[in-house]
């Protein structure tokens, strides 16, 4: 059965637009963009790099180690040299605090 964690509050994305975070033993990026926030791995299918030190253009996050894009509403690969998808996870916004769903 899916379980929201508390991962963040609002105001540690208020001077960025990206953080990581821990939860379920896996790295996870948050990202803010406008007024919505998103999940997904934050370790890149390439080689590993971070995303969530990566630029963000709407909702494009290119990695910092070799330039592959994702999709950061939906995790998916936008642009090479990554091939493969990176997890995507639903975002809950209780108040302050940001939760996501882990299955």
């Amino acid at each position: 059965m899916p379980q929201l964690i508390k991962v963040a509050d609002k105001k540690s994305l208020e001077s960025r637009n990206a953080i990581m975070v821990e939860a379920g033993g896996q790295k996870i990026a948050i990202f803010k963009v406008g007024n919505d926030y998103y999940a997904i791995g934050d370790t890149c299918t390439h080689r590993g790099g971070p995303l969530s030190e990566g630029d963000v253009e709407g909702t494009t996050v290119t990695c910092p180690w070799h330039g592959a894009q994702f999709d950061v509403t939906s995790g998916k690969v936008l642009e090479p040299p990554a091939q493969m998808n990176v997890p995507s996870y639903k975002v809950v916004v209780e108040g302050e605090d940001i939760k996501i769903e882990l299955p």
